[in-house]
Order: C-alpha cells, then structure tokens, then sequence
C-alpha cells in the first residue's frame, strides 16, 4: 500500500527536528525536500543516506518504489532561492 505524502513528510519531521520538509507525489512515487542544517558537512551520498534510513523500511515493503531527493542546508536553500530571484528579475 502506497504511502500518503503527509505520512513521508510527519515521519521525516520527527527524524530532522526544525527542518523544512516538503514532499509530493502519490502511487509510491515521491519527490522530497528537506532544508536542514543537519545536512551541514555532509556530502550528497551522506545526506540520502540519512533520509534513507527514515525511509528504508517503507521502501523495503514496496510502500514507497520511487523517491528523489533536494537535500540542502539553510545556507544552501537560501543560496539557491537568491539565485532565483535574480535571475526572474532580469
């Protein structure tokens, strides 16, 4: 049985206290995002490592088949958002 997208993003929240968790998708095909400083110093291997292991156990019983990841830091979020807007301003 597939999982909703609200079960993915409570079960993240708990593993990544103060993170921002975004996930959607429907089927067992997910799309994830989670801003953490967690994530700080660890490369992107090291960061879908983490969320696999929130994740593994719904994996392993097929609720979940499909899962793609943005793993960033604050730092890097802000980065990417401000990179963004100055490229729709222009």
């Amino acid at each position: 049985m597939a999982m909703t997208t609200e079960e993915i993003e409570t079960m993240l929240a708990e593993a990544f206290k103060d993170a921002n968790i975004a996930a959607a998708g429907q089927d067992g095909s997910y799309q994830v995002r989670v801003v953490s400083d967690i994530f700080d110093g660890l490369n992107a291997v090291k960061r879908q490592q983490a969320v696999y292991r929130v994740l593994n156990p719904h994996i392993t019983s097929g609720a979940i088949h499909a899962i793609n990841m943005e793993l960033l830091t604050n730092g890097e979020a802000a980065a990417s958002q401000s990179s963004q807007s100055s490229q729709s301003s222009q």
